[in-house]
Formats: C-alpha cells, sequence, structure tokens
C-alpha cells in the first residue's frame, strides 16, 4: 500500500501564502474546474441546461457570473470556464455533461490550472508590473485573458480595487508565483 500524500500545485503540504504591506498572495489549490462549449446549433439548449445547474445565466464576453458555490466566466465564444468549491464538486465535469446532454462539450480542468488570489489595497501595484490590462479599472464581475508575465492567464476582478484572481498553468505554477512575489516586493 502506498502512503501518498496530496501536494498543492506549488508541491507543499499546505497551500503557500505571502504577505507584504498592502498585498496578501494565496494560493488556492481547493477548486474544481470544467470548460463548456456549447455544440454548433444548440447554443440555446445548451445555455439553458446549464443555467437549470447552474442557477444563473452564462456570463457574456468579460463577464464573470456566481451564485454561492458556482460560477463561470466566459473564455471564448459560446465557452465558459466554471469554477467550484473541489470539497462540493470533486466530479464538476461530471455534473455539468450529465445537465448539458449532448448540447455541450465538457472536459475537466481541475488539474491543468492553478489558482493565486490577491488581496489587498496594493493589487493594482503589482498586476500592472505584470500584465498589460488596466486593471485600475477593472469591475467586480470581469474576467479577461491575458499574458502575465510570459504565460497565458485568466483574470478575475473578484472586488473592485482588492481581490483578484488569477488562473494560469499549473505545470508553470512556481514561475507564476516567483513573479507575483516578486512583484510584491517591487512595490515595497
Amino acid at each position: 500500500m502506498h502512503d501518498l500524500i496530496p501536494l498543492s500545485p506549488l508541491e507543499a503540504a499546505a497551500p503557500r501564502v505571502e504577505k507584504y504591506d498592502g498585498i496578501r498572495i494565496s494560493e488556492c489549490p481547493d477548486w474544481a474546474y470544467a470548460s463548456l462549449a456549447a455544440r454548433q446549433g444548440q447554443e440555446k439548449s445548451c445555455n439553458q441546461f446549464a443555467m437549470d445547474l447552474l442557477g444563473f445565466k452564462l456570463p457574456d464576453i468579460g463577464q464573470i457570473t456566481h451564485s454561492n458555490t458556482l460560477a463561470a466566466f466566459w473564455i471564448g465564444p459560446h465557452q465558459w470556464m466554471i469554477e467550484a468549491p473541489y470539497s462540493s464538486h470533486e466530479n464538476l465535469a461530471a455534473q455539468i455533461k450529465r445537465a448539458v446532454a449532448d448540447t455541450g462539450s465538457v472536459t475537466e480542468q481541475t488539474d491543468g490550472w492553478v489558482r493565486f488570489d490577491l488581496h489587498g489595497a496594493r493589487c493594482h501595484d503589482v498586476l500592472e508590473r505584470l500584465c498589460n490590462v488596466d486593471i485600475r479599472i477593472m469591475q467586480q464581475g470581469q474576467a479577461t485573458r491575458t499574458r502575465l508575465e510570459h504565460l497565458g492567464c485568466f483574470l478575475i476582478c473578484r472586488k473592485t480595487g482588492s481581490e483578484f484572481s488569477i488562473l494560469g498553468p499549473r505545470s508553470s505554477a512556481e514561475t507564476l508565483f516567483h513573479a507575483l512575489t516578486t512583484a510584491a516586493k517591487a512595490i515595497l
């Protein structure tokens, strides 16, 4: 019998958290992700079935919508990323696939992404050093795809001015974390 120990994307037993003056950077491994793409000619049905499951309408371009436990953000034409707490939605992709049936294509994404949350009044100062998004005008409920450092990432504004999430490739978790912490140290 193997004694396997789950590790976070940063290869630690517990998620990493770094605190600086005016900002906290947290590794957030406890989220499940699945992508949903409406099939051609099935867009209306897929949207309705997804809405029945999620409890909200799928978001438009550059937006994120959510309920108490589920959230979805737009990633392309008729395509969304769905997120939920891993503890209650370990089989998120299967749940979505059952709901949308043949109207949409669903792909498990949980192990493909790493999430870092930034909290604090200095989020703007860190993020504007790393990506070309005008961070200071982003409002709560907006999401975009951008390059952060040299990595393709999703950037989500959770609370205007002070809370952001970054989803990046899990295989580059250490590089992304290093870029965030280095930028945080640079603003001190």
